[in-house]
């Protein structure tokens, strides 16, 4: 109970600093962060077939 309650807090404070950042600053974090997510993503489906 208390990880869902810090993990609503923790989002809640995310969402609200998101909230004041210009929209094309927030775009630019957003891509970034789906590109590493991306990137890590594939890394993880190609680097671990040989073990």
């Amino acid at each position: 109970m208390l990880f869902i309650v810090a993990a609503l807090a923790l989002m809640g404070v995310l969402l609200g600093a998101a909230a004041h950042t210009p929209l094309p600053l927030f775009l630019a974090a957003a891509g970034a962060i789906g590109a590493w997510l991306l990137v890590f993503f594939i890394r993880e489906r190609t680097g671990h077939k040989g073990s």
